[in-house]
């Protein structure tokens, strides 16, 4: 391709369609996206449904006793039931995120496995939530009890929960990463 040529590419009439198209995921990162975020939602519908099943006229089982225990819980609001009773709200903002999620999936032109783990965690964490408000009279499904003793507790959360601030943890070391290999590339060249 002559440089008139690779110019035109760019500039010309379908420059538009050219520039997304190089951006867009390929069909391995698709497989690679979907497959996640599927086993993860399939795998945070499947634990909600067996431990509640198995919890039936039980309040709490020990799993290390004092530190983990499986709860029955059902929050009808947020992260630490924020926004609770608010469930119109809540089911919107899931929607809006996951729009967003897949926006930056579809156009935003990474590459990095490890941003396409994290987007598949964030959509697996939140269909996991939403299936529940969805399905569940509005209450998330919440069994999994950590703290000390009964004194010092943190709030149940389910896999779904723990699948979003896994996907937050790898966004952190994501804008990290990016933000210093520039700044390392920068360095080197000033050198």
């Amino acid at each position: 391709m002559t440089d008139t040529e690779n110019r035109n590419e760019f500039t010309g009439p379908n420059r538009g369609l050219k520039s997304i198209s190089h951006r867009l995921p390929t069909v391995a990162a698709h497989l690679f996206f979907w497959s996640i975020a599927v086993a993860a939602l399939t795998l945070d519908l499947l634990t909600k449904w067996a431990v509640f099943e198995w919890l039936k006229g039980r309040s709490a089982v020990p799993v290390i006793d004092g530190v983990i225990r499986f709860v029955v819980v059902h929050n009808d609001g947020a992260a630490f039931g924020l926004f609770a009773g608010h469930l119109n709200w809540l089911i919107a903002v899931s929607f809006l995120a996951l729009a967003a999620i897949f926006c930056v999936f579809l156009f935003g032109g990474s590459r990095e496995k490890i941003m396409h783990v994290a987007l598949a965690l964030f959509t697996a964490g939140i269909c996991g939530n939403l299936y529940d408000r969805l399905f569940n009279n509005g209450l998330v499904r919440d069994f999994i009890d950590v703290g000390i003793n009964d004194n010092l507790r943190w709030p149940a959360f389910n896999l779904a929960d723990s699948f979003l601030c896994i996907a937050v943890g790898l966004m952190m070391i994501i804008t990290i990463y990016l933000t210093e290999r520039p700044c390392r590339k920068r360095a080197r060249q000033q050198k």
